[in-house]
């Protein structure tokens, strides 16, 4: 069953959006998505970890039901403030995390700026030098500059999915219909703050990452996708040679989308890998 719930963040001035299923009594376990997804991206995983997690899901600010923000608060260290303060809100105390891309990234910084805090971290598919460098990071900038704001019908923007991500399964295009647009007046419009997240992706610079890799004190899995253009496998050997608390596995057949394109085999690796890790040590 899932539970929805905001909370008014003092700090920022927004309410946020926070999905929760699995129980209540579980190991906690926040989930942070992508730069244009939302927190429902999640759902199939948490199905997957069942009873053993309580698993939250943020809307992170800007994206599905959480409230839009001055673009130039798109950034690390916002991002990172507003996980701190759900923590807080929810009363966390020692958690598991996982995030895919720049909800990897923010994963990260909360690690490098929380030492002790986390039971066990999954990054999917990113890295250092993944935002910046690479025909990864270049794609995800013309997608920024060319992705329209408004479709004239649902089938358009059903078409604009299908396109940009083909190897995304008919229950990730639904998904990403019934989640990220909504129809208005004027046409099929994004629920995200489409052209305040590409101001900020084409003006601020990525934060760099490898200080977080280095200081990561938990154990520590990083998921590629095989076929993904952001996370080069030479950047995952470079990091398991930085950090012995670092794991990795490649899933063939996916993209830089991993838990979209091969969902089952993604939940798999990071199920098992989540139950282990967050076992008390004996």
């Amino acid at each position: 069953m899932t539970a929805h719930s905001q909370f008014f963040n003092n700090r920022s001035g927004l309410r946020l959006h926070v999905l929760r299923w699995g129980n209540p009594q579980g190991t906690p376990l926040i989930l942070l998505h992508g730069l244009r997804a939302y927190a429902q991206t999640w759902e199939s995983l948490a199905s997957t970890l069942g009873d053993d997690f309580c698993c939250y899901a943020l809307d992170q600010r800007g994206r599905g039901l959480s409230d839009w923000a001055e673009s130039s608060s798109y950034h690390s260290e916002s991002y990172v403030q507003d996980l701190q303060d759900l923590v807080a809100h929810l009363g966390l105390q020692r958690f598991a995390l996982v995030g895919h891309s720049l909800g990897g990234a923010n994963a990260l910084e909360y690690a490098r700026q929380h030492p002790g805090r986390l039971l066990a971290l999954v990054i999917e598919d990113i890295g250092p030098g993944s935002s910046s460098v690479g025909d990864g990071a270049e794609r995800i900038r013309r997608e920024m500059r060319q992705t329209p704001l408004t479709f004239a019908d649902w089938e358009a923007a059903r078409a604009f999915w299908v396109k940009s991500r083909p190897g995304l399964s008919e229950q990730g295009v639904q998904s990403r219909l019934a989640h990220s647009m909504q129809e208005t007046a004027q046409g099929i419009v994004w629920r995200h703050d489409q052209q305040g997240i590409a101001a900020a992706r084409l003006s601020i610079e990525p934060v760099d990452l490898w200080p977080a890799v280095r200081a990561l004190d938990c154990p520590t899995l990083f998921v590629r996708g095989g076929n993904s253009d952001f996370l080069p496998p030479a950047t995952l050997a470079a990091m398991q040679a930085q950090n012995r608390n670092i794991r990795t596995v490649e899933i063939a057949g996916a993209s830089h989308y991993v838990h979209d394109d091969q969902s089952d085999a993604f939940n798999r690796s990071v199920a098992d890998f989540l139950r282990q890790a967050s076992k008390p040590s004996e």
